[in-house]
Order: structure tokens, then C-alpha cells, then sequence
């Protein structure tokens, strides 16, 4: 999405250069998202956007590679989906200040109350390297709260706390501009963020777990079915897929909130959803 306020984004951040050498990429601009919002909305369909964030951040680091650990430089973006050991940093108060900036251009785009953070595979390796993340964590006291168990018996590493840190932080900041945040279930590492929603797709733990600490979750397991880029027949007959095997009977025959689930825990489950990766589509038919 183009942000006005950092155009290198899209300029570095948008196009990618492919191993033979083609260049694949583009974005959409504030007005084209303005139309396919009045699109949906015309349809009743809410367009929940997705800023990713600490981890999956190497498009932005390849403009802006001082808000990363090490300072890069960062060549271009990943050319497949992985996980980066560069993540946003978030010891750089210049971090939060960007993030902010990108959040409240995105905020005046889509007018539906929540915005996903993302907060999924973000190794903490750079993290425990970097004088400034260990500043934060001495300076927020996670070093001393890693030592105490939480509520639920359970220790957290200074950088998994950090996480929390991280997303709570950016969930204060949405919520003074009346947002809630969506995350999936690895922002569960070092604590929920108050009134967070967590999107449990690692399995179902994770959404059990936060709707025990009375969050809302969105359940989208990858062992139920809900990765609708699996393969739904022979691999030798089947478009191209992220892997797996999903058939339409095993995503229909799914029961988000079990009978044997308690009520007070099940009713916390609001729904589910069903991923689909464009880099699997290669039509638009």
C-alpha cells in the first residue's frame, strides 16, 4: 500500500527481482484502495488490512534498513515466503515512530474497527544481539519479569516478553484511534495484549488458550483444513500448493467451538477463517 509519508516503501519495498532475472511486484495506491473498500462495502464485506509487524518486515527494511538490528543493507524482498532473521527492531524509538506514521495513513483507508498486526514467526535472535533491545529490556524491567512465572505457571524469555512489549504497545496506539488489533497466536509469547483478538492457526492451542484469558479468537487451524492453498487432490493433476491436503468436506465438517468445549471458554470463539495465499493463484479466473 502506498504510504504518503514514506514513498520508499513502495519504490524499493514493492518490486522484487525474480532468479531469472524477471521483475515481479506493484502496490496499490490510497485511491485504488479507497475503490475496492467502496467495493466490499457495497457488498457488506468488511476489508480488514494486515501491517506486519515485528517480524516478516524485510519489504520496509529494504528502504529503511536503520530500523532493523544490524542496519542492513537489505538487497530487495524475500523472493519466497520464509521466515528473516532481520525483523523490526523494536529497542529504536525511531521504530515505533514509523510504525505509527504507516498505521495512521492505513487507519484513514479502512473505517472497519480492526486492524491486524500480524506478530507470527518473529526469531528473536537479532533481538538478543542488539544493544538496544537489551537497553528496552533492562530500561521495561523484562529482564527481572522473565524470572517470574505468569498466571499460567509458565516463564517467558526477555525477548519473548519484548514481543509483548512490542504489541502492546502498538495496540494502545490503536486503540486511541479506535482500532482493535487482530494477531495471530504467536502474540501469545510473553503476554496478550489487553483487549487483543488472536487468530489461532498453529492448531488450536493457541486460541484455547486466549480464549481462557477471555480474548476473542478467530479459529483458522492449518490441520483442519483452513490453508485453502493445500492441495485438494493428486499433486500430479493439482494447480501449484503451499502443500498439504484439505478437502471441501474436512473444511465444512470443522466445528470452531466443540461440545465439549464450556460455554464460558466457547463463547469467546467468534469465527473462523479460511487462508488463501495469491502467490498460488496464477489467474484471475
Amino acid at each position: 500500500i502506498e504510504i504518503k509519508k514514506y514513498p520508499e516503501l513502495t519504490e524499493k519495498g514493492a518490486i522484487r527481482t525474480e532468479g531469472d532475472g524477471s521483475k515481479h511486484g506493484g502496490f496499490y495506491t490510497q485511491e485504488q484502495i479507497k475503490e475496492v473498500v467502496a467495493y466490499a462495502q457495497e457488498r457488506f464485506i468488511t476489508i480488514i488490512p494486515e501491517i506486519e509487524m515485528p517480524g516478516h518486515a524485510k519489504a520496509a527494511l529494504v528502504s529503511h534498513p536503520e530500523l532493523s538490528c544490524t542496519g542492513g543493507p537489505f538487497d530487495q524482498p524475500r523472493i519466497i515466503w520464509g521466515v528473516e532473521e532481520d525483523v523490526f527492531c523494536p529497542g529504536k524509538e525511531a521504530t515505533f515512530n514509523f510504525l505509527e506514521d504507516v498505521l495512521t495513513e492505513v487507519f484513514a483507508l479502512f473505517p472497519g474497527e480492526y486492524i491486524h498486526i500480524g506478530g507470527d514467526e518473529c526469531p528473536k535472535g537479532r533481538w538478543k544481539e542488539c544493544p538496544d533491545c537489551q537497553k528496552r529490556i533492562k530500561e521495561e524491567g523484562l529482564d527481572v519479569k522473565s524470572r517470574v512465572a505468569d498466571a499460567n505457571g509458565k516463564k517467558h524469555s526477555p525477548e519473548e516478553l519484548l514481543q509483548s512489549y512490542t504489541i502492546t504497545r502498538i495496540e494502545k496506539f490503536a486503540n486511541e484511534h479506535g482500532k482493535k488489533i487482530i494477531g495471530w497466536d504467536e502474540i501469545l509469547e510473553g503476554g496478550l495484549a489487553p483487549s487483543a483478538t488472536v487468530m489461532s492457526w498453529r492448531g488450536e492451542a493457541g486460541g484455547i488458550a486466549a480464549a481462557k484469558q477471555q480474548h476473542d479468537v478467530i479459529m483458522t487451524p492449518n490441520r483442519a483444513g483452513f490453508y485453502l492453498d493445500h492441495l485438494q487432490g493428486a499433486a500430479e493433476v493439482e494447480p501449484a500448493a503451499i502443500g498439504g491436503y484439505s478437502t471441501v468436506e474436512k473444511v465444512y465438517s470443522y466445528n470452531p467451538v466443540p461440545d465439549t468445549m464450556p460455554a464460558e471458554i466457547g463463547k469467546y470463539i467468534i469465527g473462523v477463517q479460511g487462508n488463501l495465499w495469491a502467490e498460488y493463484i496464477l489467474s484471475d479466473t
